[in-house]
């Protein structure tokens, strides 16, 4: 007997009375986890040393001329400062909303890779606190331009951070740029996922503007951004057994609090409309027969049809078998004969 192939469950769509909770939670302890990783202030600055002298003896160091050249035009040096100042918290969100809203499928992969990859960016804060190249010695050439222009925006001094909030931040979280690997992120998303040209065009701008932006305005090195760029290739890697750690601890918090699951834990709730139900009243039990196959005891059409046909016909158990009919009526001739050759 054959089982009736089934279309697989479709997974619950991501509610955004858990998401927006859990991304608010992971986004205020990567906030905190800064401030707790700001690390002496002598160490980021050997840092920050021993990468601007690397990429000096590599000649990568394509934060000098770029920083002139914001200093140098106040035309470019305002935009980049303004888009290093918002566009990190505005995009992200919108492409994650976008997702969610439009992409439900590939949404929670592409929120925990992004997940992920945070958490790691915050390691490397932890271990390699960094000066960003603004709060170097003004002898090695660089201009903050946050601070220079700082009348033209909601910034002060102090980084991005709007003006006397900068305590809130920590400006030797220079290693790696997640400014660089967040733009990363969305422009892989948007290009893999989006299908207007436009939007896949900037897709690809995007974290090259945002590279160009934080090395321009002297917040980052151009070695903050190839970390940045290899956190998210990590985080990458890392998310499908993160995914998979993240369903087991689903499943053991939906089964430890099941008054609970449907709301919070849909993916592990128990599902209401079970393919095969296991109380099924149906004697198949949604299982269908091979051709030419009954289920004991059922009537089908066809015999009930051939039963209507041969309803005044002689049962097959009492009809004679035609060479047996043949040899009776043979043998019966003959012992009439003899009976008349004894009479004579």
């Amino acid at each position: 007997m054959q089982h009736a192939s089934t279309a697989p469950a479709a997974r619950p769509r991501p509610r955004w009375w858990t998401e927006l909770p859990l991304l608010a939670l992971v986004y205020a302890a990567y906030s905190a986890g800064r401030l707790l990783a700001r690390g002496d202030t002598s160490t980021a600055i050997d840092h920050g040393l021993a990468i601007l002298r690397l990429e000096k003896t590599l000649h990568i160091n394509a934060e000098h001329p770029l920083n002139r050249l914001f200093t140098a035009h106040p035309a470019l040096g305002i935009p980049a400062d303004f888009v290093y100042a918002s566009l990190h918290y505005l995009v992200t969100p919108v492409v994650l909303v976008w997702l969610f809203r439009r992409r439900e499928a590939l949404y929670r992969r592409a929120r925990t890779w992004l997940m992920t990859s945070t958490v790691l960016g915050l390691v490397g804060f932890t271990l390699m606190p960094t000066c960003p190249p603004r709060l170097l010695d003004a002898a090695h050439g660089f201009v903050d331009t946050m601070a220079r222009y700082s009348s033209y925006g909601w910034w002060g001094a102090e980084a991005s951070a709007p003006r006397g909030l900068g305590a809130l931040t920590n400006q030797y979280a220079a290693m790696p740029s997640l400014h660089v690997g967040w733009a990363l992120w969305c422009g892989i998303v948007l290009w893999r996922h989006a299908r207007h040209p436009l939007v896949r065009a900037a897709a690809v701008a995007y974290p090259l503007v945002i590279t160009f932006v934080v090395m321009g305005t002297a917040n980052h090195y151009f070695l903050d951004a190839v970390a940045g760029a290899v956190v998210m290739g990590v985080g990458a890697l890392l998310t499908t057994p993160v995914l998979r750690a993240l369903d087991r601890v689903g499943a053991l918090l939906a089964g430890r609090f099941p008054q609970f699951a449907p709301a919070v834990f849909p993916r592990f709730a128990p599902a209401v409309d079970s393919p095969i139900a296991a109380d099924s009243p149906i004697v198949s039990a949604e299982c269908e027969t091979s051709p030419g196959e009954r289920i004991p005891g059922q009537r089908t059409a066809s015999a009930d049809s051939t039963h209507a046909g041969t309803a005044g016909a002689p049962d097959a158990r009492t009809r004679p078998v035609p060479g047996a009919e043949a040899a009776a009526r043979a043998g019966a001739g003959a012992a009439r004969d003899d009976a008349a050759a004894a009479a004579r």
